[in-house]
């Protein structure tokens, strides 16, 4: 009896064996999605292949319940990819490769799956020359952007991985821009993949895309689209129709038959590792499906991840560095004294620039303010005050950079010492005035602001810290001509309302824009010349050994907001610690010497990219089940670790409580990558039989490469 191999999204150590049954030989084709019965349920799944005799008893075999029709089966070297994803994240195959199928095709309705199809490809016949705007004059390259555009057009056709290294305002884009074009002309049939961190830059590049290739059709892949957009984007991009596909980390598994290219923008972002489900890197899947299908692989951003850092320094990756801003900016060298860290130089008269005609066009001056020496009042320094009233004054505009939503993070009585705690989790829930509610930015518990502290009676309740409202709040206050604007998720819930403020922004409508990292990348403010940016220590503290290199990231980009068009721009940064090295190294704008001076640390402390490693968390309503879960995958493992491999003690995590779970880690080391997953392949198979033979109730999770330790 042969049977159709297929996977389905679970937890599952092998593909299912069904039977074709009525709908014949076509359900046995490798790739095919279907609808297949699991337990009461049927679900969506995809044949993988066929055998000749099913692996359990013939009377169990089940047939196939439809196949997803009119949808042409997935290749062969997609299926590969998907399996090698799963193999090397220990997770179920079809954990990986149903997801990535568009939600629309997933559904079980009443509705045939060929008609439906067949209605999406109608509504959405795909975007081209009908709908794009002129493509403008050509833009000329600067010579070290045409040399990493000839550098990554020589390498079409075979594998190449090469890391785009260029300064905020450098031309990266045109550079991407001018590969794609290549590829897309090398070959009539070529498609291109480009990757962005974030949903709310995907319809400004997907804009410029078209408007620079207005013959070709560009869609989008993100979960922000509507299931019938998002899966005629699949459809279109599946049958090689769009030869252009933008997407979010999700997108890197999109059925793309013809891809020549891929393109990975703000590569060391953190969005672009998932954050639940299967914690798969996108950046690292893309450099493996390159590898896979022999193609280049371009890995831009102006801080990378130390991971690629290291991996061009090691010769793994080519380096391309675009030094200079584009327009024919200065290129970017360690300032003088004045725009050291350590000083407050150029802040002492009021209204001034601090800016010379020479700094013209170069980044923007980074200069840390000591708060130890200007105490804020309302979260502002007398500097800052001074700085965003002349830069309003002249006409020009401002970004105030604060990476804390809400009115205060905190709510409290000074009677008693009451605090506004989460009661779900162990954190605060923070105070939002303008919603009158005490919000978890966690779990999302909210309730009304008490009249009285619930302790004492006291009704006086004071905020404790800024939050991006009370910052526009105080700016109002202080600057009542100015006209302000908030971007943070509280006040771009309503769709279209990010785009709405940011195109006031760029239209000169707004004089300062007050928000969180939502304003740190990728937006082209032309006018802006001055940012200011609070509570930057609050991370330089924290406990995650990745802390250090993801603010110097963010600092970097919410500067790159500054002088883009060539006015002289500054960045005051408040701190109690202007001499830290990140700070000073900030201030040069010298990556490298930062980059150089972290991986030293992590080198003499054996942490990533030097060791490679896995986390196993667990979370339970009681942390004793949590650790008794971490305790019984460390007596497994003891046994099965090979010599140098590291297993730490289970411990509470930083955030030990949310949502009323408690959570707990146990973290794995080993300083080879290949000994590390022959390990994991042995043990896990050992740890899901123990939890499943005591009927432990607690959820884990293994993170392989995690984001955060």
């Amino acid at each position: 009896m042969e049977v159709a191999r297929v996977i389905v999204d679970a937890p599952l150590p092998q593909p299912l064996d069904y039977a074709a049954g009525e709908l014949g030989p076509a359900a046995l084709h490798a790739g095919t999605p279907v609808f297949a019965p699991l337990g009461a349920r049927s679900v969506a799944g995809i044949v993988v292949g066929r055998a000749a005799a099913p692996s359990i008893d013939v009377a169990k075999v089940r047939p196939l319940r439809a196949l997803i029709a009119d949808v042409a089966p997935l290749p062969d070297d997609w299926l590969q990819f998907t399996r090698f994803a799963a193999d090397y994240y220990h997770c179920g195959w079809g954990e990986i490769a149903v997801p990535a199928l568009p939600p629309a095709l997933r559904k079980i309705t009443g509705a045939d799956p060929a008609k439906r199809v067949l209605a999406l490809r109608k509504r959405y016949p795909g975007r081209a020359a009908e709908s794009a705007p002129s493509a403008g004059p050509p833009v000329t390259l600067r010579e070290e952007q045409r040399v990493a555009v000839d550098a990554i057009v020589a390498a079409l056709g075979g594998f190449a991985p090469f890391l785009l290294f260029g300064v905020t305002g450098s031309g990266k884009t045109e550079v991407y821009l001018h590969a794609i074009a290549a590829a897309l002309a090398a070959d009539p049939a070529a498609q291109v993949l480009l990757l962005v961190p974030e949903i709310n830059l995907t319809p400004q590049l997907e804009a410029l895309l078209r408007s620079r290739f207005p013959g070709e059709p560009v869609v989008s892949q993100h979960s922000a689209l509507a299931d019938g957009e998002r899966t005629a984007a699949w459809l279109q991009a599946h049958e090689g129709r769009a030869r252009i596909v933008v997407g979010t980390r999700l997108a890197v598994f999109a059925a793309v038959p013809h891809l020549r290219l891929i393109v990975v923008d703000e590569e060391h972002d953190p969005s672009l590792k998932a954050g639940d489900g299967v914690r798969f890197s996108a950046r690292d899947l893309a450099v493996k499906r390159a590898q896979m299908l022999r193609l280049p692989v371009v890995l831009g951003s102006a801080t990378p991840s130390l991971e690629s850092w290291a991996a061009a320094q090691a010769g793994r990756y080519r380096l391309l560095a675009l030094a200079q801003r584009a327009g024919g900016a200065a290129k970017v060298e360690a300032p003088g004294a004045e725009g050291t860290a350590g000083g407050t130089s150029g802040l002492g008269v009021p209204g001034g620039t601090g800016a010379t005609a020479e700094s013209v066009g170069a980044p923007a001056r980074v200069v840390a303010v000591d708060v130890r020496a200007h105490p804020p009042e309302h979260g502002l320094s007398g500097p800052l005050r001074s700085a965003l009233a002349a830069t309003v004054a002249r006409g020009e505009q401002a970004l105030v950079f604060i990476n804390r939503r809400g009115y205060s993070p905190v709510l409290a009585c000074d009677a008693c010492g009451w605090l506004s705690n989460c009661p779900r989790c162990s954190t605060f829930a923070a105070y939002h005035k303008r919603d009158a509610v005490l919000r978890c930015h966690h779990c999302g518990w909210q309730q009304r602001v008490p009249r009285a502290c619930p302790t004492c009676g006291n009704q006086d309740l004071q905020p404790v810290g800024q939050g991006t409202q009370r910052l526009e709040e105080t700016l109002r206050e202080m600057l009542p001509q100015a006209r302000l604007a908030r971007i943070d998720r509280d006040s771009t819930r309503r769709k279209g309302a990010a785009a709405a403020t940011l195109d006031a922004v760029h239209a000169g409508d707004i004089d300062i824009l007050v928000g969180t990292q939502m304003i740190a990348k990728g937006h082209d403010f032309r006018r802006v010349s001055l940012v200011c940016v609070l509570n930057a220590d609050a991370q330089l503290l924290a406990t995650d050994f990745r802390a250090p290199e993801r603010l110097f990231a963010t600092l970097a980009q919410v500067s790159g907001r500054a002088g883009r068009a060539g006015q002289p721009a500054r960045v005051l940064l408040q701190t109690r610690y202007p001499d830290h090295p990140l700070y000073v190294a900030l201030a040069r704008h010298d990556f490298a010497g930062f980059a150089r001076q972290q991986l030293a640390e992590r080198r003499a402390t054996h942490l990533p990219p030097f060791v490679h490693a896995a986390l196993l968390t667990a979370q339970a309503r009681a942390m004793e089940t949590a650790t008794t879960l971490l305790e019984l995958g460390r007596e497994l493992a003891l046994p099965l670790a090979p010599q140098g491999m590291n297993l730490y003690d289970p411990v509470p995590m930083p955030l030990e409580r949310v949502d009323n779970e408690h959570r707990a880690q146990m973290l794995i080391e080993s300083p080879r990558r290949p000994a590390l997953h022959a390990f994991l392949r042995e043990w896990l198979p050992a740890l899901r039989a123990a939890i499943a033979e005591r009927k432990l109730r607690a959820r884990w999770h293994l993170e392989v490469d995690p984001a955060s330790i």
